[in-house]
């Protein structure tokens, strides 16, 4: 392949993608946007600080030769007010596939989504509507595929400091959480394998709830 584009290579989901990128013989690069320089380096790795993640006008050169695309950016609810909630979940994705449909038409697009997701774009949670709203715009492009990832409950198998205290109690639950069945959670490995696999080779379907992300590990 001639290589792959990742946007929120810092966060849970996204750094556990980066390493199965970096460790892959079949990727032969990975261009990684983010908001500060990190520590990360590779001889495949193309790492670029990226000041405004709704304009890509003179950085398009970072979209062209591209086979698959992962956007992985995403804020926690609760921990921005709504504007800026929306402008991460909705106006960031989009941006984002926009400059893939232009300039790497053929690529793949896989986005991290999340259940509950709201297509009908009703929903009176910002985190459903908003997920919703940018499935609806992505799917609609002109790209090679394209697939949202809706995974229930997101184990770090990273320790990590929690950012809420839903995210603690659940932590902490996770082997109850585990006892609701295939739609209830999965594991931050076990998510970001999935998406790496389906990038490169391709799904059955294009929305993938937890339990269909789970026959792609």
């Amino acid at each position: 392949m001639n290589g792959i584009l990742l946007a929120g290579a810092t966060g849970m989901v996204g750094s556990l993608i980066l390493e199965y990128a970096l460790a892959s013989p079949d990727i032969a690069k990975v261009t990684t946007l983010v908001r500060k320089a990190t520590r990360n380096q590779h001889p495949k790795l193309n790492e670029v600080i990226i000041a405004n993640f709704k304009d890509y006008s003179n950085q398009t050169a970072l979209f062209e030769n591209i086979d698959a695309a992962y956007f992985c950016v995403g804020v926690y609810t609760g921990q921005v007010k709504d504007d800026l909630f929306r402008e991460i979940t909705l106006d960031y994705s989009v941006a984002f596939a926009k400059a893939v449909e232009r300039n790497s038409p053929n690529a793949t697009l896989c986005l991290l989504s999340g259940a509950g997701a709201d297509r009908t774009e009703k929903s009176r949670m910002a985190f459903a509507k908003y997920k919703g709203m940018s499935e609806n715009q992505l799917s609609a492009m002109n790209l090679g595929a394209f697939y949202a990832f809706r995974p229930g409950y997101i184990y770090p198998v990273t320790p990590r400091n929690e950012p809420n205290m839903m995210y603690r109690v659940s932590r902490a639950l996770y082997p109850l959480v585990r006892l609701f069945g295939k739609n209830a959670s999965i594991k931050s490995t076990e998510l970001a394998s999935a998406m790496f696999k389906v990038g490169l080779n391709g799904a059955r379907k294009g929305i993938l709830e937890n339990r269909d992300i789970l026959e792609y590990i």
